[in-house]
C-alpha cells in the first residue's frame, strides 16, 4: 500500500493515471496529451508499474499501458475503513468536535475575570462495589491513577492526602507520551476540605495555566450512597476565582470529567466478583 500512496503522490503520475483511467494508451500519446517529455513519462510509467497500478504491453514498436483497477480498489477500501473509523459514533473524533465547539462557546463568553464564577457542573454513576470499595478509588493515588484522566492520557504525578487540609498534586500526559518528551498535557493543585469515609469527600482543586498560576478553582464535592446493587455516586463542581485564560480548561470539564467517572465504573465493574453461585457446569451455554 505504501508503494502505490507513494507511486500516486507524484501530480505527473497522477495526470497519467487520470488518462490511463480513459482507456490503455501508448507512452508517445501519453507524454503528448500530459505535455511532457518522452523520457519523463516513460520513467513515470515504469514507477506506476513497479507498484502494480498499472501494466503494459508491447505492440509493433510501440509499449501499451492500461490501468489496473484492483489496487485502486484496494486503496479506496482502506481509505474508506479510515473514514469509517474517524466517523464511528461517540468515538474519539466526535469528541474532539464537541470539544471544539465548547472551545469556541466558552472562549467567546471569558471577556473579563470572574467570567464563570458560579458555574456548575453534575455527574451521576451507579457504581459496582460498595461505599467503602469505591472510596478507596476515589482516595488512594494507586488506584485514582487507574481512573482520573479523560480517554487518551494517563497519569504521571499524583499526590492525594486523604485527610482534611491534605494536599492535592494531579498532572498527566498523552497516554502514548511513553518517555514524557511531550509537553505535559493537565497539571493542577488543591487541598482536601471534607472527609467522610464512605459519605462525602470534598476538595478544591485549581488547573495551573503554563505560568503555573490558577486557571480557575473548583470545589468538587463527592456524595457516596450505598444501594442494593453498590453505590451511587453524585459529583458536583462549582467555579470561583476563573481567569480570562481558563476557557479552554472550563470547555472540557463535561466531556473530561465525564469520561474519567467512565473509566472509574469499568474499573470497579472490573474488581467486581462473579456474584453468580451456580455451578459452572449448570449454567446455560445458550
Amino acid at each position: 500500500m505504501e508503494a502505490i500512496l507513494t507511486a500516486l503522490a507524484d501530480p505527473a503520475r497522477w495526470r497519467l493515471v487520470c488518462l490511463l483511467a480513459e482507456r490503455p494508451r501508448s507512452v508517445g500519446v501519453l507524454a503528448q496529451l500530459a505535455e511532457a517529455r518522452q523520457p519523463q513519462t516513460t520513467k513515470h510509467l515504469q514507477t506506476l508499474e513497479r507498484a502494480g497500478i498499472v501494466t503494459s504491453q508491447r505492440t509493433g514498436q510501440r509499449r501499451i499501458y492500461a490501468l489496473r483497477a484492483a489496487p485502486l480498489r484496494d486503496l479506496a477500501a482502506v481509505l474508506g475503513r479510515l473514514a469509517d473509523t474517524v466517523e464511528v459514533d461517540g468515538g474519539p473524533r466526535a469528541t474532539y468536535d464537541r470539544y471544539g465547539i465548547g472551545l469556541r462557546t466558552e472562549r467567546l463568553a471569558a471577556d473579563a475575570p470572574g467570567w464563570a464564577d458560579g458555574r456548575s457542573f453534575g455527574f451521576q454513576r451507579s457504581l459496582a462495589g460498595g461505599p467503602e470499595q469505591v472510596w478507596r478509588h476515589l482516595t488512594e493515588a494507586s488506584l485514582l491513577a487507574r481512573w482520573w484522566t479523560p480517554d487518551g492520557l494517563r497519569v504521571s504525578e499524583l499526590l492525594f492526602e486523604a485527610r482534611e487540609g491534605g494536599r492535592i498534586v494531579h498532572e498527566y500526559r498523552d497516554a502514548e507520551d511513553a518517555d514524557g518528551s511531550d509537553a505535559v498535557a493537565g497539571r493542577a493543585a488543591g487541598v482536601v476540605e471534607e472527609v467522610r469515609p464512605g459519605e462525602r469527600l470534598a476538595y478544591r482543586l485549581s488547573p495551573l495555566l503554563p505560568d503555573g498560576g490558577p486557571a480557575f478553582t473548583a470545589l468538587v464535592d463527592f456524595g457516596l450512597r450505598p444501594t442494593g446493587a453498590g453505590t451511587d455516586l453524585d459529583v458536583q463542581w462549582r467555579i470561583t476565582d476563573s481567569t480570562v485564560d481558563s476557557a479552554d480548561f472550563i470547555a472540557g470539564i463535561e466531556i473530561g470529567f465525564g469520561q474519567s467517572l467512565d473509566k472509574l465504573a469499568a474499573a470497579l465493574a472490573a474488581d467486581a466478583p462473579d456474584t453468580d453461585d451456580t455451578p459452572v457446569d449448570a449454567r446455560s451455554t445458550t
